[in-house]
């Protein structure tokens, strides 16, 4: 399962559905958007199996959140290996044992490497804090309150090689107030982020996205379902 490209095992525990893809999610913190996942199988908004959650740190609170859903959780700490790739091969060795058809990044804090990358292509996510193109890296809401634009947000995208740069599935984006910080603004963006994330995901297995010069179409076409118009919001912040 993956996203079409034009030119230009373990038991799961949290499941909406015994035919239900299999997700396999990475994590360094507090697991917020992990939560997110987690409801939406729950409730079924969300057709998928959560096989498992893989932190890189032991102290992560998202590991605490997947053992109080029952999902199976592991930690393969970076700092035990010398190079990046031979991390990068446990971490392969590890998720294909549970065969998942998406793969997602939740707050995981590490860059992956092109073996990594080119092994899940086309079915890895990640989402990141800002109106991409904009503002790619870290500490992205205090960029943006400095930077005096009127619109911040987040973003899913698939990972390439391109670090926050790979095509754009879905964007949300939230108004910056006279009096907010980087912690209000974080807040408010941190609910959408919840909002959008299991959306693309679901989008994802349900076989409905595909990509077309660079671009993500949702059934073939950008769709207002994905926020690309609030895309353009984002392209005054340097």
């Amino acid at each position: 399962m993956t996203a079409a490209t034009s030119q230009g095992g373990n038991s799961p525990t949290v499941s909406s559905a015994s035919s239900s893809a299999g997700l396999v999610v990475l994590i360094s913190g507090r697991g917020s958007n992990l939560q997110a996942i987690i409801n939406a199988v729950r409730t079924g908004q969300l057709p998928a199996e959560l096989r498992a959650v893989i932190g890189n740190e032991h102290d992560a609170p998202g590991l605490a959140r997947a053992r109080t859903a029952g999902i199976p959780t592991h930690v393969i700490s970076h700092r035990d290996f010398i190079a990046r790739d031979q991390f990068d091969q446990a971490l392969i060795d590890r998720i294909d044992s549970y065969t998942p058809q998406v793969v997602v990044l939740a707050g995981f804090m590490r860059i992956l490497g092109k073996t990594f990358i080119d092994h899940y292509a086309g079915r890895l996510l990640n989402i990141h804090p800002s109106l991409l193109p904009a503002l790619p890296g870290l500490h992205t809401h205090a960029r943006a309150l400095q930077s005096g634009v009127k619109y911040h947000g987040a973003s899913v995208h698939f990972v390439t090689q391109d670090v926050d740069g790979g095509p754009i599935i879905i964007q949300a984006s939230v108004p910056i107030l006279s009096d907010d910080t980087p912690d209000t603004l974080a807040e408010r963006v941190l609910q959408e982020e919840h909002r959008i994330y299991p959306l693309a995901i679901r989008w994802l297995i349900e076989n409905r996205l595909s990509i077309r010069d660079g671009k993500v179409l949702l059934d073939g076409q950008q769709r207002p379902e994905q926020g690309m118009p609030q895309h353009e919001l984002g392209k005054t912040i340097s």
